[in-house]
């Protein structure tokens, strides 16, 4: 099973492409599939987020969550400069409300479960990240509204509703966790336990690729046939990831975070709540019927921009030799 697992994690990226290829030909081919692959996604996302929680030592996170110079970066570069750059982008698609409303929901809340992955994947500070999520959580919906607020008005924000929010926080966050701790402690104590661990680690690479399939399947079909509405959107996504990795690079230089530390804020700065968020733009009027399929949207492009940075962001922000050797070791 080792073998197999280094196979698998030697050639994560071409499989991560292979697994968005596939869920784009079977929701193209067989459309009907994409109601339940929809209703798929949390339960797949949420056994990959127990999976990811499974492999951060939890008797350390406390000392994670005490490191106040990552926290205070992650929080600045989320909660300062993202939302900067969002109201610049988004006058490219200040004409068209509905567009609109899309890209603010989406791009104005960071990631809180995948990125944790593929933070991870990166050789990134996966546990720091990790710590900081709770905290991610509830000030985006604090901040939201405000945020809206302003770049909408008050009339608009009115019409949120913040309890699936507040349930994708307690399916996707909690619950993986606290199954992950209970995993964890049974592993201590049990030979049975410390087999579930590592099964269910050695599998991380073929659930990213089905979640990522399960995703692109389920959304494809309604992207595709509604594109030309969709189409202005993307410039918008692809060109805050652009900005948002150097930002997240000078921020961590600025904090003096080590290499693991930066590249963990490099990623919660790219990374979106998508797929959090994406009940809240379910649950607006009728007039906003379009809002959901331009949050898929930036769903699937960043997928894509995920699978590319887990090889570029090392090479943008490398190791120290001191952690390249203790890599070494190790193996």
């Amino acid at each position: 099973m080792r073998h197999m697992t280094d196979q698998l994690e030697r050639h994560q990226v071409a499989l991560y492409l292979a697994a968005l290829a596939v869920g784009a030909a079977v929701g193209l081919a067989f459309p009907i599939v994409a109601h339940p692959a929809e209703a798929a996604i949390n339960p797949v996302l949420g056994l990959l987020l127990y999976a990811t929680f499974l492999g951060v030592p939890f008797a350390k996170m406390g000392e994670s969550f005490r490191d106040w110079r990552f926290l205070a970066t992650v929080l600045v570069v989320n909660f300062a400069a993202a939302p900067v750059v969002v109201f610049i982008l988004s006058r490219i698609v200040a004409h068209d409300q509905v567009l609109l409303v899309g890209v603010l929901f989406v791009l104005l809340t960071p990631c809180i479960d995948y990125v944790i992955v593929f933070t991870g994947l990166a050789g990134g500070a996966k546990d720091r990240l990790l710590a900081a999520a709770p905290l991610l959580m509830l000030l985006q919906m604090l901040l939201l509204p405000l945020y809206l607020s302003a770049f909408l008005g008050a009339d608009f924000v009115a019409t949120i509703d913040l309890a699936p929010f507040v349930e994708a926080f307690l399916l996707l966050i909690v619950l993986p966790l606290f199954a992950a701790g209970l995993t964890q402690l049974a592993a201590s104590y049990t030979r049975w336990g410390a087999w579930l661990q590592h099964a269910v680690e050695s599998a991380m690479v073929p659930l990213m690729m089905l979640t990522l399939a399960v995703v692109v399947a389920s959304q494809i079909a309604g992207v595709g046939a509604r594109f030309g509405s969709l189409l202005l959107a993307i410039p918008v996504y692809v060109l805050f990831a652009a900005i948002m990795i150097p930002i997240g690079m000078l921020a961590g230089k600025v904090a003096r975070l080590d290499p693991p530390g930066c590249r963990a804020v490099v990623f919660s700065g790219v990374t979106r709540n998508s797929l959090v968020v994406l009940p809240l733009v379910i649950a607006l009027p009728a007039a906003f019927d379009l809002a959901p399929l331009v949050v898929v949207t930036q769903t699937l492009v960043e997928l894509v921009i995920m699978v590319v940075l887990v090889r570029l962001v090392p090479r943008l922000v490398p190791a120290t030799h001191a952690e390249t050797r203790t890599r070494a070791d190790r193996n």
